[in-house]
């Protein structure tokens, strides 16, 4: 072997090989190109299916290793080494490290991979090797890849030029936004959070019906990123700002609830953390702080890990005099309890980088859905066309079938057969070669049936696609179709809650955010207060403060917080809604303050009739109202989502009024009782949803001298307790109360004497599932209380058992539950 030729050699007969350039041009020559490769080729996903080109290489190797959901899975060392052959000439863990994202539920909002074995954890911990892990495709990976064997998307040569790679999936969802993405290229980076998939699908079909749909009309269908670890979102300037500019920032907060200890001692504990935060991490953090800063952070006496496979659970243990509260805000803006998310959504779009905003991200989607389906549809199509073009050619032969085989019997080969043919009938070489492939089979009367019906629907086929070809409008139903279908098989819940316009997005260095659990009560007299739970739970709630101010008492005990929204609803129909913090915080005996001073456009005649405390306005709960002239009507919660505070809740006929309203459920039967003693129960479905301004429909028919007194959703496990003027009360299984059809006379739910001994009209009606204390007043002052425990069960339509002896027309008045003895 020649002996290799030293530098200085090589130097010496070639001095051209050093050469002498200006740092301008080497950087221009070397680095950027090398900044172009490496945002274009590994760091930034594409708009259209979202995802960096290792992704889309792993989905089409597993593809085409046949490793789909209906399979086993299949070892990660085979995946990844099949990966770096044929498609991704890179290193095996910037694979294996893809793949393993891809297969994590605490990364991905919509796993693309099923990974089996350990792929790491919240903690940090990473994957197993791959030699010991397993996965496969999931099912939404599968339409990322549907439709790819149709000529939808283009293909380019891989590295050395000896495979074709897709340079885009058709992505029949919207993965860009559906699992987001993560990346720092050279000079730019993208950082697009994760959004709910059924949400997402929604603003698609939107934007396609109204392509120039508001942005503030397009994020009520998208409010604000969805993330898989769940968490609170604080307010949705930033998110705006976001989807406008795709540029945006806001903070994210973990879900603490604050537990109960015994000896007074009380407990923190973590059930949601915000995104990409290290759990482990994060509790040695806090471990830190509580070392470094201590102060206030003293009054932290253990912190532990109690997560399982069930969820998150971190637990901050309190010292008995520790104050929860001004620790849980110190660590909100201390540790990463309380993190600001900076969003930027930066994709490969039209072949370069860009930072795009909501509507043309959903732009370019849809761009890239019309011409994959127009791609498939022509497909098929012209599949349709060549088969009918066949099966034209076989029914023209079967028709002249014995010329045809006479044809083929006196030819001397099968060139020559094809030629006579095509030159007899006219026949194409294509349909010339079917005919001479035909088996002899076909001839049956059975099997020439079936080619005529296979003709028929090729030619109803063509006549769809070609439809579909032809109009916009059948290309984005078709799409539509598609899109709700993936919605209705994959779509879950969203995860992550929303505070709008609670705090700023910027937390500064002096905020301390505080929302504590309240309990607000509201009196018959209308006069409302909030009392903090810790004050609550502390009080001495005794009864004589019920008979004080003019014989008022608390009619409303619920039970929410500062950082909610309270709904109040009317006898007039309307609905007005407070801040849980605008509501004046006092002690428990406090008198609060005339509900009319906070509420503007207050009637002096109106009367609350419902408090309901909110957590989200969403589409899927409702609000069931019950009216004096025995109408019942239910309509979206989301509806009362409106910045104006009074609103028309619920339309009315005249002479009527609202008597209740509570949420509702479909699955619970509702009962009705009148001021006659007459009740109606029914389920709870055949009542449907309307708007706001309805007026409902018939619960109830009443006589002329009747009216509704009260109505609630009730199980068989409850119990319903009535009582008269005459001071008589009877308890009643539920169960006792039979189901009816909506809009009956309904039964008996008390049966009066004929001397009216134990009453004439029923004074008000309890539903309950634990025993209650019950206050009666009469008319001359008397005041008695009763358990309803102490009561006996009777019979629906039995007539009750003396409680308070009403003589000389000293009738009851009025009665209501002791929240006193709460």
């Amino acid at each position: 072997m020649a002996p290799r030729k030293r530098k200085e050699d090589i130097f010496e007969q070639d001095p051209n090989r050093i050469l002498d350039r200006s740092l301008e041009e080497v950087m221009h020559n070397s680095i950027i190109p090398y900044a172009e490769y490496v945002i274009m080729e590994r760091a930034l996903p594409r708009v259209e299916d979202g995802l960096k080109p290792v992704q889309r290489r792993i989905l089409y190797t597993m593809y085409e290793l046949g490793i789909t959901p209906d399979k086993p899975h299949r070892k990660s060392a085979r995946i990844v080494g099949d990966t770096l052959g044929k498609y991704h000439p890179h290193g095996d863990t910037s694979v294996y490290d893809a793949m393993v994202r891809m297969a994590q539920d605490f990364t991905m909002r919509a796993m693309l991979i099923d990974g089996h074995g350990n792929f790491g954890s919240m903690d940090g911990d990473s994957a197993a090797a791959m030699r010991y892990t397993e996965a496969r495709l999931t099912p939404l990976a599968m339409e990322m890849l549907r439709d790819i064997e149709k000529d939808t998307v283009p293909f380019s040569l891989n590295f050395d030029d000896t495979l074709k790679e897709p340079d885009v999936l058709p992505g029949r969802f919207p993965n860009i936004l559906v699992n987001g993405a993560y990346g720092i290229a050279v000079g730019v980076a993208t950082n697009i959070p994760p959004h709910n998939l059924g949400e997402i699908i929604d603003a698609v079909i939107a934007q396609m019906e109204e392509p120039d749909i508001p942005l503030k009309k397009l994020m009520e269908y998208v409010p604000g990123p969805d993330f898989p670890t769940r968490g609170i979102i604080i307010g949705q300037d930033g998110i705006k700002e976001a989807y406008e500019t795709g540029k945006g920032k806001m903070v994210v907060r973990a879900k603490v609830e604050i537990e109960n200890l015994s000896g007074g001692k009380k407990q923190l504990v973590i059930t949601e953390i915000p995104y990409q935060i290290n759990k482990a991490s994060m509790l040695e953090k806090i471990l830190k702080l509580r070392e470094t800063k201590k102060g206030i952070l003293t009054g932290i006496s253990d912190i532990r890990d109690e997560s399982d496979r069930d969820g998150i659970r971190a637990v901050i243990e309190l010292k008995r005099d520790a104050d929860e509260e001004k620790i849980l805000n110190y660590l909100y803006k201390y540790s990463d309890l309380q993190v600001s998310y900076g969003i930027n959504m930066v994709v490969i779009a039209d072949g370069k980088p860009q930072q795009l905003g909501l509507k043309a991200i959903l732009d370019y989607y849809i761009k890239h859905q019309k011409d994959v389906v127009r791609k498939r549809t022509q497909f098929d199509l012209d599949k349709a066309k060549a088969r009918e073009h066949i099966l034209e050619g076989l029914m023209l032969a079967i028709q002249n079938i014995d010329k045809v085989i006479s044809i083929i019997r006196s030819s001397r080969n099968p060139k020559e057969a094809r030629e006579r043919l095509m030159e007899e009938f006219g026949f194409t070489e294509v349909q010339a070669q079917a005919i001479l492939d035909m088996r002899l089979q076909k001839l049956t009367n059975l099997e020439i049936k079936s080619l005529e019906n296979e003709y028929k629907a090729i030619q109803k086929l063509i006549k769809e696609l070609t439809a579909i070809l032809e109009s916009e409008a059948q290309l984005i139903k078709v799409i539509k179709k598609e899109l709700l279908e993936i919605k209705k098989n994959y779509a879950d819940d969203r995860r992550t809650k929303i505070i709008a316009d609670s705090v700023d997005s910027e937390i500064k260095e002096d905020d301390f955010i505080f929302i504590e659990d309240i309990i607000i009560t509201l009196t018959h007299n209308q006069d409302i207060k909030r009392v903090p739970i810790k004050s609550f739970n502390r009080s001495s709630r005794d009864v004589e403060a019920v008979e004080t101010r003019e014989m008022d008492y608390i009619e409303f005990l619920v039970e929410s917080s500062t950082g909610q929204k309270i709904l109040f609803f009317t006898d007039q129909g309307n609905c007005y809604c407070l801040n849980g913090n605008e509501i004046p915080e006092g002690k428990w005996k406090d008198k609060g303050v005339p509900i009319s001073s906070l509420l503007n456009g207050f009637g002096r005649t109106e009367k609350v009739v419902a408090v309901i405390p909110i957590i989200e306005f969403s589409d899927k709960q409702f609000v069931q109202f019950y009216t004096e002239g025995g109408m019942i009507k239910k309509t979206a919660l989301s509806e009362y989502d409106v910045k104006k505070s009074k609103i028309k809740a619920c339309g009315l006929r005249e002479d009527d009024r609202v008597i209740g309203a509570e949420l509702c459920s479909e699955e619970k039967d509702i009962l009705l009782i009148t001021l006659r003693g007459m009740s109606i129960r029914f389920h709870g479905s055949e009542v449907n949803p309307m708007g706001r301004s309805a007026i409902g429909v018939k619960a109830i028919q009443l006589k002329s001298d009747d009216r509704v007194l009260a109505a609630h959703e009730i199980d068989d496990e409850g119990e319903i307790v009535v009582l008269t003027d005459r001071g008589y009360a009877k308890r009643t299984l539920a169960s006792d109360y039979q189901v009816q059809g909506r809009g009956g006379i309904g039964f008996k739910t008390i049966t009066f004497t004929r001397n009216r001994s134990n009453g004439g009209v029923l004074i008000n009606s309890f539903y309950v599932k634990d025993p209650i204390e019950i206050i009666i007043q009469q008319k001359d002052g008397t005041v008695t209380r009763f358990n309803t425990e102490s009561l006996e069960i009777q019979k629906r339509d039995d007539k009750g058992q003396d409680i308070v002896p009403a003589i000389l027309g000293n009738d009851i008045i009025a009665s209501y539950r002791n929240y006193n003895e709460a």
